[in-house]
């Protein structure tokens, strides 16, 4: 990646991040819901302009920031500040060379409509398999359940313990167990911010979904699914 920057002259390009948190409206518009994690404040969107390229990342750690990709490159990734600006910046990039599409999140309706695409390419591809999804989505949750053996897992302490259509959400010390449960995983992209990836990084496959993974997935050839992502 770092070559192909140096060899595209690109080192030097400034990257401009608007981490202040994009307020719902500007995230999500209006998706006639009130339970997705970035309405209620727990996250937020960081996103990086690049050549008027967007690129985003979810992040419960978030701030502004102004500089040349290559001090970006060079930033020690010991946070998940530092890693949702790595990765929104890289989305921006990746975007701007046309290598990967969809990095900017869904909107309004978008959501529902997604999510039963995901039921849809999840019968067709995998079959009836049981799945375990990484990271409180609503709207998938509520798609899945119906059809699929599904167990839920979160990091936010307000989501664990509770059911929510009627699967009841288990936290990060369920995680051995339900890999084990599990034929398929379906992770949040969030993980490569929160530093969490690795342990879903095994033997099970794994489909990641949404805007956050769409750089790291296509360097590192991993399945994605982002179906209405912008």
């Amino acid at each position: 990646m770092v070559k192909l920057l140096k060899d595209q002259g690109l080192l030097a390009e400034r990257v401009r991040i608007q981490a202040r948190g994009l307020s719902t409206q500007e995230a999500i518009g209006n998706p006639e819901a009130d339970d997705f994690p970035l309405q209620k404040g727990k996250e937020r969107l960081m996103q990086a302009d690049f050549c008027n390229a967007l690129g985003q990342a979810f992040t419960d750690q978030y701030g502004d920031f102004e500089g040349t990709l290559d001090e970006v490159l060079k930033m020690g990734l010991n946070n998940n500040y530092r890693r949702a600006l790595f990765v929104a910046s890289l989305n921006a990039v990746l975007r701007h060379l046309k290598q990967v599409e969809k990095t900017v999140h869904c909107r309004d309706e978008e959501p529902t409509r997604c999510a039963t695409d995901l039921s849809r390419y999840l019968k067709n591809r995998y079959g009836r398999v049981k799945i375990a999804q990484v990271g409180f989505q609503p709207r998938m949750i509520e798609a899945l359940a119906p059809a699929f053996a599904l167990r839920v897992m979160d990091l936010d302490p307000d989501n664990i313990g509770a059911t929510r259509f009627n699967t009841l959400i288990e936290g990060p010390e369920a995680t051995d167990e339900v890999i084990r449960w599990a034929d398929l995983l379906l992770v949040t992209g969030t993980t490569v911010v929160n530093g969490t990836i690795e342990q879903f990084l095994g033997e099970k496959p794994v489909l990641f979904y949404g805007t956050t993974i769409a750089g790291p997935a296509y360097l590192m050839d991993w399945e994605r699914f982002c179906a209405c992502g912008r």
